[in-house]
């Protein structure tokens, strides 16, 4: 049997994408086909990714499939937060307010700074010798 998404969302975070279904049901959270202990390794990016139900008060009221590829741990777990705040605003419009108080529909556009050439990284450059 299929259940029906209530919501769906598009997060992003650095180079990682998420992307969130919204179901009826009692509080679960899958993401890429495990439970969300599993597949983050630290508590706090589990936190992370549950904020936008605690603001919402609606930990226990659906579950929560997440698709996630990309980037690393915490871009992971960044887009899913981004993602989950955008579903839910598709399920209700009320909460948008306390999601857009809190900061979770902003995608956080910081990216890391490409490489120049002549440099040793993004704005390390290599020693100088002056003999």
């Amino acid at each position: 049997m299929t259940k029906k998404n209530l919501g769906m969302g598009t997060g992003r975070r650095k180079t990682s994408v998420a992307r969130v279904y919204i179901r009826e049901g009692s509080g679960t959270i899958t993401i890429n086909g495990k439970d969300i202990s599993a597949y983050f390794a630290q508590e706090e990016h589990e936190k992370v990714v549950r904020q936008p139900l605690l603001v919402t008060s609606s930990g226990t009221d659906f579950d929560v499939v997440i698709n996630v590829y990309g980037g690393g741990s915490n871009g992971q777990a960044g887009a899913c937060r981004h993602g989950i705040a955008r579903a839910l605003c598709q399920i209700d419009e009320a909460n948008y307010r306390p999601l857009r108080a809190n900061g979770f529909l902003t995608r956080d556009s910081r990216m890391v700074e490409r490489k120049k050439y002549g440099q040793r990284g993004a704005r390390r450059r290599f020693q100088f010798s002056k003999r």
